[in-house]
């Protein structure tokens, strides 16, 4: 079935080209990791500098529910830590006029066919799925089981960040006045289900509880 051309489409063509040098902070790739059970969807956001993931599971891949969770997952961030983001050509994102007039955030679209224009989003995808294979029947999963993988990627020391935790390049990248220290035992599911976590954060008392509200937001989803 031939798709819907999306209405207001911006073409990645027309990205700033800082955005793909990956020099300024902020720009994202986003995409919707689908499961041959059709039983639930997950939405992934990667942010292109410091290579932070976020996530959210949907019931469904309607463009409506995926607009508005959207908005939620970056609504969160500091203005400053939202920009851009990128999508592929899928229904799913055709609200994006909606995301960009309550966040001020630009949507860019990928040439059809071209995965390799979101190269990030890709590979994130493709290390979630080491945890999440295709025939996950991710309704099984809980928020915190799908919070306990998310958060696994994100505190793997990636070569490409020098060694850094994509968690730690986004919270020094980012600019807030933090004085952080985040200590983060995650087992892997075992058999029965059951996952532990240790969590020690150090809060610089200058910093305002709304600015600290979305680092909790971030660390204890």
């Amino acid at each position: 079935r031939r798709r819907e051309p999306i209405e207001g489409r911006r073409s990645i063509h027309q990205r700033p080209q800082t955005v793909a040098l990956r020099h300024v902070f902020g720009h994202w790739e986003g995409d919707l990791m689908q499961f041959r059970t059709q039983r639930g969807n997950l939405l992934t956001l990667c942010e292109r500098k410091t290579r932070f993931t976020l996530t959210a599971p949907l019931k469904t891949k309607s463009a409506a529910e995926t607009g508005k969770e959207i908005i939620k997952v970056l609504g969160a961030l500091p203005q400053g830590a939202r920009k851009t983001v990128t999508f592929d050509n899928g229904g799913e994102f055709a609200q994006h006029q909606r995301l960009e007039a309550a966040l001020g955030v630009t949507a860019y679209f990928c040439d059809p066919h071209s995965p390799w224009q979101r190269g990030t989003i890709e590979n994130t995808n493709g290390i979630l799925r080491r945890d999440l294979p295709r025939k996950t029947d991710i309704t099984n999963y809980t928020a915190r089981d799908i919070s306990d993988i998310t958060w696994a990627v994100n505190s793997t020391p990636r070569k490409c960040l020098g060694y850094k935790t994509p968690a730690e390049a986004f919270l020094k990248t980012s600019g807030v006045a933090l004085d952080l220290r985040i200590q983060r035992v995650v087992q892997r599911r075992t058999p029965a289900g059951c996952s532990t976590s240790d969590y020690g954060l150090v809060l610089n008392p200058s910093v305002g509880k709304e600015k600290m509200s979305v680092f909790e937001w971030l660390l204890f989803p």
